[in-house]
């Protein structure tokens, strides 16, 4: 199992930092190897990336959400990326994001990958992504606001 775990500080506060994340459609914005996120329903994700130069596809399920401190999922494929993305506030203007990913590496390029640090660099480099994009409009394009908790939407 690979596993990578990230953080960037972005200045804007929480909830915009949040809102923005939630709208996981526009992903591959910010995210290299992500080609399309399309949100099937409140809960599950279809994801299509490039891993290593292979097209793959996955669904994702949100297994917790919470508005402005967190959002959690698991691949629903083998094949697929499972984490969670924290929210910590460090100020009216100010947030730190963490990120954690798992995922079953597929085939000596994606192993040689993990251990030698390039999905820590990607996963950096779209965290700085992020903070460019956000910092630059200072404004979210979009929030979902609801609750997801052990897998069951809430609110």
């Amino acid at each position: 199992m690979a596993e990578v775990r990230e953080a960037v500080e972005v200045t804007v506060p929480v909830t915009t930092a949040y809102n923005q994340w939630t709208q996981f459609e526009e992903f591959p914005k910010f995210m290299e190897n992500v080609d399309s996120v399309q949100q099937i329903d409140d809960k599950r994700l279809k994801w299509i990336g490039s891993i290593g130069g292979k097209q793959v596809e996955w669904l994702a399920e949100i297994v917790e959400q919470r508005p402005d401190q967190g959002i959690a999922w698991r691949a629903l494929d083998e094949k697929g990326v499972s984490g969670e993305v924290g929210f910590e506030p460090l100020g009216p203007d100010r947030t730190r994001l963490e990120v954690k990913m798992t995922w079953e590496p597929d085939g000596l390029l994606e192993t040689l990958g993990a251990k030698f640090g390039a999905d820590e660099l990607g996963v950096k480099r779209d965290l700085d992504n992020f903070k460019r994009m956000i910092e630059l409009t200072g404004a979210e394009t979009g929030a979902w606001r609801g609750e997801v908790q052990e897998g069951d939407r809430v609110r």
